[in-house]
C-alpha cells in the first residue's frame, strides 16, 4: 500500500511517499480502506519531534490521526463491524497512521459513520470532536446557564468546540479575527471578542469553563476570567502531572510535567480555581454520541479545503501556518 512517512524529526525532507505492507489484522481489530483524513497540528508537531518524550514513536512512521473509509476485514472477536460498513474515527495515539490506503483500527475507537456526511466531512471531525467532548462533557461537565469561553473558534477544535457548549446551554464567547464574527456567530457563538484588538481579559467574567488551545501565556490570562471554581481546561499545554499520571508516563516525564506546569498551577490555586491539561483519548464509544449529533443537525464539520492524497506535503504545509478555518482533509478518492 501507498503511504506517506517520515524518517526522522525535524527533517527539511518532510513526509515522503513510500510503499508499505498491508497491515496485519490482529483480533479485535477493524482493517479499514481509508478514503478521506483529517489533517492537524498534532501532525505537525509529532513530525517536529515535540512530542517525543510522551509519544515515542518508532521511525519511519506514517502520520495521520483521523480517518474516515470503509471496513475491508475483521479480526477475531469483532462483532460490531463488518465489511463494506462506512466508519470513521481518531484511531489510538499508539496506532496513528491514516496518511496510507489501509490501517487497522482496533474495534473500540471506531464508530459508524454519520449518514449525512461525505467521507471527507466525516474524516474532519474524530480527533476535534473527541476533544471538544472531553473537554467540555467529561471533564468540565457544562450545564445549562454557564459561561463558557472557547480560545481560537475558527480552528478546527474551536469550531465544534462552539457547536458543542452551546448544545449544552451554555453562553459562547470565543477569541477570533473580526473577519470570521459572522461564521462563528452562525455556529452558535454568543461572543466573538477580536484578538486583534480587543483584550478577552477585560472584556470578560465571571466563567466557568476556558477551552485554552493557545498554550502557557494564554492559559494564565484565562484564569483571570473564571469565577472561583470554574476551570482553564489547556490543550496546548502545559502538561500536569495529572497527563503524565494517565498516559503511564516514566519517572522523569513525572518530574517534567510536574516542573512545566508548577507556575500554572500555582496562579490557580492563589485565585481559586482549576487547570487541567487535556490530551484527548481515541474513544469509539464517545464518538457514536458524536455521530447522533451531527445526524440530528446540532453539529455540522467545518472543512476549509480538501487535498487530493499526492499533495499530503502541501497539506500539511497548510495546516502549519495556522490559519485554517476548521479543518483540512486529504481525499485518497
Amino acid at each position: 500500500m501507498k503511504a506517506y512517512v517520515i524518517d526522522r524529526y525535524r527533517s527539511d525532507q518532510g513526509v515522503r511517499l513510500a510503499e508499505l505492507p498491508e497491515p496485519d489484522v490482529a483480533a479485535g481489530e477493524v482493517l479499514v480502506r481509508i478514503h478521506a483524513a483529517g489533517v492537524n497540528q498534532l501532525d505537525t508537531k509529532i513530525a517536529a519531534g515535540e512530542l517525543k518524550l510522551v509519544l515515542p514513536y518508532r521511525l519511519p512512521l506514517v502520520l495521520g490521526n483521523d480517518l474516515a473509509g470503509v471496513v475491508v476485514r475483521v479480526g477475531a472477536g469483532v462483532h460490531a463491524f463488518q465489511p463494506g460498513d462506512e466508519v470513521y474515527a481518531r484511531p489510538g495515539k499508539d496506532r496513528i497512521g491514516t496518511f496510507a490506503e489501509l490501517l487497522s483500527v482496533s474495534q473500540d475507537d471506531l464508530a459508524l459513520k454519520p449518514a449525512n456526511l461525505t467521507m471527507t466531512e466525516a474524516a474532519s471531525l474524530p480527533l476535534v470532536a473527541l476533544t471538544a467532548w472531553q473537554a467540555l462533557v467529561e471533564r468540565a461537565n457544562v450545564r445549562p446557564g454557564q459561561k463558557v469561553l472557547v480560545q481560537a473558534g475558527s480552528g478546527g477544535v474551536g469550531t465544534i468546540a462552539i457547536q458543542l457548549a452551546k448544545h449544552l446551554g451554555a453562553t459562547v464567547a470565543t477569541t477570533a479575527s473580526a473577519a470570521n464574527a459572522g461564521f462563528l456567530k452562525d455556529l452558535g457563538a454568543d461572543i466573538v471578542i477580536d484578538y486583534r484588538s480587543q483584550d478577552f481579559a477585560t472584556l470578560l467574567e465571571g466563567y466557568d469553563v476556558v477551552l485554552d488551545s493557545q498554550g502557557p501565556g494564554s492559559v494564565a490570562k484565562s484564569m483571570s476570567i473564571l469565577k472561583p471554581g470554574g476551570k482553564v481546561i489547556g490543550i496546548a499545554g502545559p502538561p500536569d502531572p495529572g497527563f503524565a499520571r494517565e498516559i503511564g508516563g516514566n519517572p522523569l516525564l513525572k518530574i517534567a510535567t510536574r516542573l512545566l506546569s508548577l507556575p500554572t498551577r500555582r496562579k490557580a490555586a492563589r485565585l481559586g480555581v482549576d487547570y487541567s491539561f487535556l490530551f484527548m483519548r481515541a474513544d469509539g464509544r464517545q464518538l457514536s454520541e458524536i455521530t447522533a449529533l451531527v445526524e440530528n443537525g446540532t453539529i455540522r464539520p467545518v472543512v476549509d479545503r480538501v487535498f487530493p492524497f499526492s499533495a499530503t506535503p502541501q497539506a500539511l504545509d497548510q495546516i502549519a501556518r495556522g490559519t485554517t478555518r476548521g479543518k483540512i482533509v486529504i481525499s485518497m478518492i
